[in-house]
C-alpha cells in the first residue's frame, strides 16, 4: 500500500459525535479513492484508510441498521 501525506489533511469529526469528547471519529474527504479515519481523541495517533467503496458500504449499513452497534 502506497503511503499518504496526511499533513494538510482536513478532518471534519462524525455528526454522531457528541460535545463531551466521547467516542468520536474524524473522518477526511482530500483524497479521491481512500477515506482515511482517525480517533478525534488522540489526533497524532493511527490513521486507518479504507477504500471510498467500503467506507461507502459501512456508512450505508450503518445508517440502515444492518451492524449491531
Amino acid at each position: 500500500m502506497r503511503s499518504l501525506d496526511l499533513s494538510a489533511t482536513c478532518w471534519r469529526k462524525s455528526s454522531y459525535s457528541n460535545s463531551d469528547g466521547g467516542a468520536c471519529v474524524e473522518v477526511s474527504d482530500d483524497f479521491a479513492a481512500v477515506v482515511p479515519v482517525r480517533d478525534s481523541k488522540n489526533p497524532h495517533g493511527p490513521v486507518l484508510a479504507f477504500g471510498e467503496s467500503g467506507w461507502t458500504s459501512f456508512v450505508s449499513a450503518l445508517r440502515d441498521g444492518a451492524l449491531d452497534v
